[in-house]
């Protein structure tokens, strides 16, 4: 391979004077095999040309003048091996696919099919290797266009012949190859889905078998899983199909999850798997409940820095049976223990651990979100533990420029509100903090730029409106009018938000794929120049930065600081039954309902309003009632 590198580098650096001459010679070497009688070709030379300009496949697809002839050259010069009597010619011919898969093809489709067909051919060789090559190959092919109408036929072949391959060997590459095949044909996978899995799982058991000392097996073993979470993912409109597959996906996810930590390497597929089967079924297995504890173990014991993985098949259990999970038990050394009680221990845990970064913190007390969204009107006592740790840790944040952890913090306060307003102002008011916190959060509501942190402060905010005013804290009485004006601004700013978002959909048009460009001016550098590196350059302009006290995020990186802690949480795919709450008509609700209940009171409250917020909100009455409208209208229509 040293000498490939030369190749490479010389192509690349001193292109001027080198390529040239080099495919010249390539090019004679290939014209001189074909020419040659067969009892006297040199199999090894021809191969050594192939390897050399398989190795420069990046820079010769780049090149305008030497992509047009990369065509002729498969045809002329690879086709024929994969047929030849040649072992290593067979194996050549299908890695050179793999180099050239994204060849522009400027026949009718003939030439790919014809490739796709000699491909498929050595899948069944006698030769592993050229069986292993081939499968590979089919991974690169795949993606061309024209390729599925060649392949979809003959598919449930295919994987028989993939997974024939992979009892004989262990390779993750030949593993990668058929989850791209699946993720390819998902909307064909349904029929073979339970055999897929049924097999993935035997694979991942057979190479987990093979032993500690073979890394082969243990890459393919984690491919296995990998390939399971895409035949998942594929039949995800199809969740009564997950329930055949728990026989055999739930004894291999238990075994993931318990033995100590012996198979830690593959947690993070097995949490993958799970988070699939927690959520898309209609309902949660007891079998799938017995995961539930070995989480927590597996968190308290060795797995603390899997907590990020471990929060989303968490808070599906949560979501989908909250009575089993309040009435959940486990056995721990410390005797009998409540599901909900593992649920605040792990997260009190994560938050006073020093070691936790800022994005495992929010991570974990998205799980107190889950557990009041899902659980009403049944963890009052535990209320109390909640605003222990969340105003803790808020404490602690104060200061923090960046206030991503506060924002997590006031989602949860939020959801407690809404969860019971009466009860959270309490505690608030226990603590004497009332009055900071929404000062705080008011403060901190204006860089909230995600939809989950600002309708959680909206619905917070205006549950406090559900109660009488002789009912509200005198430390809270008074900031009535912010609430609402706060309340208001973000509501009326969210549906701005989702119009635009609707006009945006309505308005998308389909642009055509930008014509591919070809870099035919960049030749290398001259004998008399240096050859520079923008990569080197790079990390050197970090380094300097780093000894000179900069604070670039490179530098920041090297010296392992938390380089990427200033960025945002995906919190999209966060899941409760609020999602059904719609914003709008809640405080539309909320508000009218206030203004009917104490009349004078809210009077006064609107005479201290801004006269645009009042505005806003007689826009808003205005856009629910329209909302309730249309809606009304749009049930009426079919019974029409």
């Amino acid at each position: 391979m040293s000498a490939i590198t030369l190749i490479t580098d010389l192509v690349k650096h001193r292109g001027r004077d080198v390529t040239q001459p080099l495919l010249g010679f390539l090019t004679e070497v290939l014209h001189r095999y074909n020419s040659t009688a067969d009892d006297v070709k040199n199999h090894v030379e021809k191969d050594g040309a192939l390897l050399a300009l398989g190795s420069l496949s990046d820079y010769l697809l780049s090149k305008k003048k030497f992509a047009g002839e990369l065509e002729g050259m498969m045809v002329t010069s690879v086709y024929p091996d994969f047929n030849s009597a040649v072992g290593f010619l067979r194996c050549r011919a299908c890695w050179m696919v793999q180099r050239f898969s994204n060849v522009k093809w400027s026949d009718d489709g003939t030439n790919l099919r014809s490739l796709i067909q000699l491909v498929l051919q050595r899948l069944s060789d006698p030769a592993l290797p050229v069986q292993i090559e081939a499968s590979k190959a089919l991974r690169f092919l795949i993606e061309v266009e024209g390729a599925e109408t060649t392949l979809l036929p003959v598919l449930p072949q295919l994987l028989t012949e993939y997974f024939r391959i992979m009892t004989e060997i262990g390779n993750d590459e030949v593993v990668a190859a058929l989850q791209v095949i699946i993720d390819k044909f998902g909307d064909h996978i349904e029929p073979h889905a339970v055999a897929l899995v049924t097999q993935l799982s035997a694979a991942f058991d057979n190479y987990c078998s093979a032993g500690e000392d073979d890394d082969d097996a243990a890459m393919a073993a984690a491919q296995c899983l990998e390939c399971i979470a895409t035949v998942l993912k594929g039949i995800c409109e199809r969740p009564d199909l997950y329930k055949s597959m728990e026989p055999q996906l739930v004894p291999l996810v238990l075994q993931i999850l318990g033995n100590d930590g012996a198979f830690i390497e593959y947690l993070e597929y097995a949490l993958d798997i799970l988070t699939f089967l927690t959520y898309f079924p209609d309902e949660i297995s007891p079998q799938l409940w017995e995961a539930f504890p070995l989480i927590y173990v597996a968190f308290d014991q060795w797995a603390f820095d899997y907590l990020n993985l471990m929060v989303p098949p968490l808070e599906n259990f949560i979501a989908k049976s909250p009575q089993q999970f309040l009435a959940g038990t486990a056995q721990t050394p410390e005797g009998t223990v409540k599901y909900i009680d593992l649920i605040f221990s792990m997260v009190a845990k994560t938050v006073a651990e020093d070691r936790s970064s800022d994005s495992e913190c929010r991570k974990a007390l998205s799980l107190y979100m889950s557990i009041l969204h899902s659980c009403s009107g049944s963890v009052d006592a535990y209320l109390p533990m909640m605003n222990d740790i969340t105003l803790a840790k808020l404490g602690q944040q104060v200061n923090n420029e960046i206030p991503l952890t506060r924002i997590a913090i006031f989602q949860v306060i939020g959801s407690a509100l809404y969860y019971n307003p009466q009860l959270e102002l309490a505690e608030l008011e226990k603590r004497g903090v009332t009055q900071q916190v929404f000062a705080q959060w008011l403060q901190d509501s204006e860089q909230m730029e995600k939809w989950l942190p600002r309708k959680l402060t909206v619905l917070g905010l205006t549950a406090i409106l559900m109660l009488p005013a002789s009912q509200l804290p005198a430390s809270l009485s008074s900031s009535v009018p912010q609430l609402i004006s706060a309340v208001v601004s973000m509501t009326e700013k969210m549906k701005e938000e989702a119009d635009k978002e609707e006009n945006k959909e309505d308005d998308e048009q389909d642009f055509e794929e930008e014509a591919e460009e070809y870099d035919d001016d960049d030749e290398g550098f001259g004998e008399d120049e240096d050859v520079t590196n923008e990569a080197d350059e790079m990390y050197m302009d970090a380094l300097n930065q780093l000894s000179s006290g900069g604070g670039d995020a490179v530098a920041r990186f090297l010296i392992g600081e938390d380089w990427d802690a200033d960025y945002d949480d995906d919190d999209d795919d966060f899941v409760s039954p609020l999602d059904e709450v719609d914003t709008l008509l809640y405080v539309n609700d909320t508000l009218k309902a206030a203004f009917q209940r104490e009349p004078e009171v809210y009077q006064r409250v609107q005479a201290a309003l801004p006269p645009e917020i009042v505005n806003t909100c007689q826009k808003l009455f205005a856009a629910a009632d329209a909302q309730r409208a249309q809606a009304a209208a749009q049930q009426q229509q079919p019974s029409a």
